[in-house]
């Protein structure tokens, strides 16, 4: 038999959030350098830098998709506010 709460569905939703921001919060903490994130038409990916630590293609403006270490189905939007 399914059980039924009285509880607020925001309550869960709010505990999840505080989760993710704990969770960045420590991965924050203990990012390297030289590992970047770029979101790319709406996947996140994560990407190391050249040595030099550049992240463009050399020679161009555009980033260097050889750098990609792993993509990341996490919403995501790359734009500005």
């Amino acid at each position: 038999m399914e059980r039924l709460t009285t509880r607020p569905m925001n309550i869960d939703k709010e505990a999840e959030e505080k989760r993710v921001i704990r969770a960045l919060k420590r991965l924050e903490k203990i990012w390297p350098e030289g590992l970047w994130l770029f979101s790319a038409n709406g996947t996140l990916n994560l990407m190391r830098t050249h040595p030099d630590g550049s992240r463009n293609i050399p020679g161009e403006e555009g980033m260097d998709p050889s750098l990609k270490i792993q993509s990341f189905k996490i919403q995501n939007d790359g734009g500005d506010w």
